[in-house]
């Protein structure tokens, strides 16, 4: 083991309501910052980190049991898949074959469910993953079985954890498939660097590298147009840092961000973002291999919910960094594709680094 190596701990987490066992994972670096994870749906429970005066506190919002984790809407710290974000009209053409999907959800709330999201009715933020530790990694894997949610092909995937001592949490994502398919994995963390139970975000400052974003449509807010547009000119302009409540409301409507940025290439490992909270010192860097970065705000879908610690969750309490290959790529010929064959091996690596804005 290097230097860098940290160990983790298992333990039982509880059981799901059918009996199976949940097993929780817990590891403490020497720099005081704690990640705790678990088998169910992947979920990241905790990210504990000292601020500039040394106080350690929970900076993911999330539950305090399974119990809780288990019907998970909103994704709280979990692993989205087989295809993350939203699929148009919940239906796509691969190899010009036409697949449909659940439809789960819908731009306007008062309106039926017409588009895919998260991978559908039980996508993988729902799924018990088998789990065990390998060096200083904790592996999970699940099996998702051929015509699963409308997807084809028997799909094996591979997600890994890793903290070190450099506090760098390492995500790593990997899958093969027996026919073609679809694939775009990403973590649906939340983050409040002043805490998990902090009302708001606006004191955040937000940095992201991207020139251009995703456009939505006029008519459905949260379904992409499929238009590549330059930030420069418009509130997306994230290019030099940003203070969130100075912005939070030029979103579609004054409800946030929902939207991608387009980061590059896939494969090389780039810097996504970073986010300060200036109060306590802490930061986040962002860096991976995905050719994009969801940025969510939060919206107004957290009402009211109730969290870990007695927390009460609301609009705008916390900041989604989802990287992955962008929203609705199967129906968007311009977006980069996420068509995993057999024989292929999809590969994605996401790191999330913890400091503070002075060093």
């Amino acid at each position: 083991m290097s230097q860098s190596s940290v160990l983790p701990v298992k333990d039982s987490y509880g059981q799901l309501s059918d009996g199976r066992n949940v097993h929780r994972y817990s590891f403490t670096n020497s720099k005081n910052v704690t990640v705790r994870v678990i088998d169910y749906g992947c979920v990241i429970t905790d990210i504990l980190v000292p601020d500039k005066d040394g106080n350690v506190d929970d900076i993911s919002i999330g539950f305090d049991c399974i119990e809780d984790y288990e019907p998970n809407p909103r994704c709280f710290g979990s692993i989205c898949g087989r295809v993350v974000n939203v699929i148009s009209g919940a239906k796509f053409v691969l190899d010009g074959k036409e697949y449909k999907m659940p439809a789960t959800f819908s731009s306007d709330e008062k309106q039926a469910p017409k588009h895919g999201i998260h991978g559908g009715v039980r996508g993988f933020h729902l799924k018990l993953f088998s789990s065990w530790i390998e060096d200083d990694k904790v592996k999970m894997k699940y099996v998702s079985d051929d015509g699963e949610e409308g997807f084809p092909g028997e799909l094996t995937t591979i997600v890994s954890y890793q903290l070190t001592n450099q506090n760098e949490l390492v995500i790593e994502y990997s899958a093969t498939t027996n026919k073609p398919t679809l694939v775009n994995f990403t973590n649906h963390a939340y983050f409040n660097l002043q805490k998990h139970d902090y009302p708001h975000i606006e004191d955040h400052i937000l940095q992201i590298f991207a020139d251009k974003y995703t456009v939505n449509r006029e008519d459905d807010i949260f379904i992409p147009s499929g238009e590549l547009r330059d930030v420069a000119g418009t509130p997306f302009d994230f290019r030099k840092p940003v203070r969130l409540g100075d912005r939070l409301k030029e979103g579609p409507h004054g409800r946030g961000f929902f939207h991608n940025f387009c980061l590059g290439e896939s494969g090389p490992l780039k810097h996504a973002a970073t986010l300060d909270h200036p109060p306590t010192g802490r930061r986040i860097e962002v860096r991976t291999t995905e050719p994009g970065m969801h940025l969510y705000t939060g919206c107004n879908t957290i009402p009211h919910t109730k969290g870990k610690e007695g927390a009460v969750y609301e609009p705008f309490c916390s900041i989604c960094l989802e990287t992955q290959h962008y929203p609705d790529s199967p129906n968007q010929e311009k977006f980069p594709s996420i068509v995993l064959r057999p024989g292929e091996n999809f590969y994605s690596k996401t790191i999330y680094t913890f400091s503070l804005m002075s060093q």
